[in-house]
């Protein structure tokens, strides 16, 4: 029987979403070819589409030449100005010739896609087929909201254990792996990959084709003198040594995983059955990714002044729309991807229509704990960007920032309330409890859902005091949320008349 293939330039194994409406699936290369005729990515597990971005933003800056680091500001945004007005998108001839220099084969016996055959002999054991499928128990852990078990590990189709494989590559969880021996010594500790527990902010035009051409920054830093390099293009790494310097855009964008992976193939390539799974490096250098929202500390030493903004299912993403829309500075405490930060050389008929989407992946920073992924669309965001309208750009800062002021009063004077309530009157000076009460747990949910719409309702009424707003939606939460407590208890209803008189008078 022949050896397992199954080529991802060419196997359709990414979903996308036609401009007719229809669903298909296709592979990298056909893909790029024909991105104009694509409206959006259809991958269904978010960190995957945050992953394949990426790879297919490298894609295109290798198959238009917006990679040279020799190009001038100027002359690259009249190139990528110019790319955006060809109807009939990249140029075949470019894609194919790509593509055709590299491996792109899953099942490589040499040089698999993204993996490395030499964890066959340096791993003693397997991971499981059930460690590389997010979601899916594995070893001794419970079979909560799964069926799968590693007594009977059901195979995947190859193209979902690929977009499984991109997630552990990029959002990858540290600590205790399977031990690979490399230069006579065994290791069993991985590092945490890039993107771990982040929200990735990408520009979204009305077709993949203005996507990845919009999301393609031009970095204004010089990058090391080092030639540019994917884990495709070159030979495989030594995991000992230290890696080579991160560089624009093919290292930063794909060269960064702390991930090993390697895939075990049903004879017929159509399934995965198994993987290794292990580290790739002891090393790390620091990046800053375009595509994340940064919290810089001035204080702290350059390699460590960037925080990337931390994913919450909990938190909607209006919340974050201020920070998207202002230009800030080198001083600023908080800065926005830098994707963002081109788009005013874009065509005016592109810019006019793009949106944001996010893709994130809300887990424990450090453990393999994973909460939930999710992903959000903004509206058209141009007209409101600081360059283009910077009161529209302040007047939505000073909404989110007056809600923000507003609901952590509401979780304070919410925990107080609860204390007063329900603490004898010998202990009235204990301290608030350091877990949100009930009380304050639905007030607070309750709260920012009616911030949102409130937060819109100012946006179309600039007159209006957006703290006089939220406080009303803050006040109107808490006296719902402890209705009951006040029909069964006359104390809770003095706790809560001064929760209220406090929310209006420091708001």
């Amino acid at each position: 029987m022949p050896a397992p293939l199954y080529p991802t330039d060419t196997e359709p194994c990414i979903p996308v979403l036609l401009l007719n409406g229809r669903h298909q699936y296709l592979g990298f290369r056909d893909v790029l070819l024909r991105a104009h005729t694509i409206e959006d990515l259809a991958l269904p597990l978010p960190p995957a589409a945050s992953a394949v971005l990426r790879l297919l933003t490298v894609f295109t800056a290798r198959v238009t030449g917006l990679d040279d680091p020799e190009m001038g500001a100027g002359e690259w945004a009249a190139r990528r100005r110019a790319l955006l007005k060809e109807p009939d998108g990249f140029d075949a001839g470019a894609v194919h010739a790509y593509f055709d220099r590299y491996t792109w084969d899953l099942f490589h016996p040499a040089r698999p896609f993204l993996q490395d055959p030499r964890l066959a002999e340096q791993c003693e054991k397997r991971a499981g087929v059930n460690k590389l499928v997010f979601g899916r128990p594995e070893g001794d852990n419970l079979a909560w909201l799964s069926p799968h078990s590693d007594i009977d590990p059901q195979p995947v189709p190859t193209e979902r254990a690929l977009w499984h494989m991109l997630i552990h590559h990029y959002y990858g969880a540290g600590g205790q792996c399977s031990a690979r021996t490399v230069g006579g010594r065994s290791t069993s500790s991985a590092k945490t990959g890039p993107l771990r527990s982040t929200i990735s902010f990408h520009p979204l035009g009305r077709t993949l084709y203005e996507t990845l051409l919009a999301g393609l920054p031009k970095p204004n830093d010089p990058w090391p003198g080092t030639e540019d390099r994917c884990p495709w293009e070159e030979p495989l790494p030594d995991p000992r040594a230290a890696p080579p310097p991160v560089t624009w855009p093919g290292r930063l964008l794909t060269g960064r995983s702390r991930h090993a992976v390697l895939l075990i193939p049903s004879p017929d390539g159509r399934h995965v059955t198994d993987a290794y799974l292990t580290w790739a490096t002891e090393q790390t250098l620091p990046a800053i990714d375009p595509y994340l929202i940064h919290h810089v500390d001035q204080k702290r030493p350059v390699t460590q002044r960037h925080t990337p903004r931390l994913a919450d299912a909990d938190r909607a993403l209006w919340r974050d729309l201020d920070t998207l829309l202002l230009a800030g500075d080198e001083e600023a405490a908080v800065q926005r991807p830098e994707a963002f930060t081109t788009l005013n050389d874009l065509p005016p008929e592109v810019r006019t229509s793009l949106r944001a989407r996010v893709h994130a992946f809300d887990q424990d920073k450090m453990m393999t704990l994973s909460r939930t992924w999710y992903t959000a669309l903004t509206p058209p965001i141009w007209p409101w960007v600081q360059e283009n309208d910077p009161q529209a750009a302040e007047r939505i800062a000073a909404c989110r920032t007056a809600a923000e002021k507003v609901g952590s009063l509401l979780a304070k004077v919410s925990k107080e309330a609860w204390r007063k309530a329900t603490t004898p009157a010998s202990s009235q000076n204990s301290k608030p409890p350091k877990r949100q009460p009930a009380w304050a747990r639905r007030a607070s949910a309750d709260y920012w859902a009616r911030a949102e719409a409130t937060f819109w309702r100012l946006l179309d009424d600039p007159a209006r005091d957006p703290s006089a707003a939220f406080t009303a939606d803050a006040v109107a939460v808490l006296r719902t949320a402890t209705r009951p407590a006040i029909a069964r208890q006359f104390r809770t209803a003095r706790a809560v008349a001064e929760a209220v008189a406090e929310l209006r008078r420091r708001s």
